[in-house]
């Protein structure tokens, strides 16, 4: 099936770089202590090779989430592998949904650390359903939805949020697939720990496999 890009069309495939932000990249430091010092450091490695958006993430190790609480409960282990993509980009880039679908739910969820204004939409792949999730977004893109609502393949679904409204990060899109939701309605655990990794590897497939993007 074809996919449509999940940011601005105007942001050439060509412009996306992979970037490394998990716990073995010496490189990093503490520059994921807080937005700022995560968005200079992507600007630096998108600097140095020319691109526009950093892109990564699925199934990383990361230290980003040991500041929030809510992150590391004592009865499930520190959660600390990401379960989605994540897209780097300016607050304000536009979001687009790769293939056609439905709205499922949504929320804005305000914990630090947490999504932020997220969406959940419906899909049929090999007619069973797939679920994608938009975390970080901006406020506004909540406005005006509802339940069942569909969207064609491509269309604009929301904004980037910046740090005050998307739970506290520099500026980016977490993209992430669910085959079964669970009854959770606007959420989705985004990061898991070491003991649930292999339930969630399996619930939450990696997304460059179906976006098909050559990259």
């Amino acid at each position: 099936m074809k996919s449509h890009l999940l940011l601005d069309p105007r942001f050439s495939i060509i412009q996306y770089l992979p970037v490394d932000l998990s716990i073995t990249n010496g490189a990093l430091g503490d520059a994921l202590r807080d937005p700022e010092s995560c968005q200079a450091y992507l600007d630096r490695v998108l600097e140095k090779d020319k691109k526009q958006i950093a892109f990564g993430g699925y199934l990383e190790r990361r230290g980003l989430y040991d500041g929030f609480g809510h992150f590391n409960p004592e009865e499930s282990g520190k959660r600390e592998y990401h379960l989605g993509l994540d897209f780097w980009a300016p607050s304000d880039t536009s979001v687009h949904t790769p293939w056609e679908g439905r709205v499922h739910s949504w929320a804005n969820r305000t914990a630090p650390g947490d999504y932020g204004p997220v969406l959940i939409l419906e899909h049929s792949f090999d007619e069973k359903p797939l679920y994608s999730l938009y975390g970080h977004l901006s406020a506004g893109s909540l406005r005006g939805l509802t339940e069942g609502q569909k969207f064609r393949a491509g269309a604009e679904i929301g904004r980037l949020g910046s740090a005050k409204e998307n739970g506290g990060y520099a500026p980016h899109l977490h993209f992430q697939l669910i085959r079964d939701l669970e009854g959770f309605r606007g959420d989705y655990p985004g990061v898991c720990a070491l003991q649930q990794l292999e339930f969630y590897r399996q619930n939450c497939p990696d997304p460059m496999k179906y976006l098909n993007y050559n990259l």
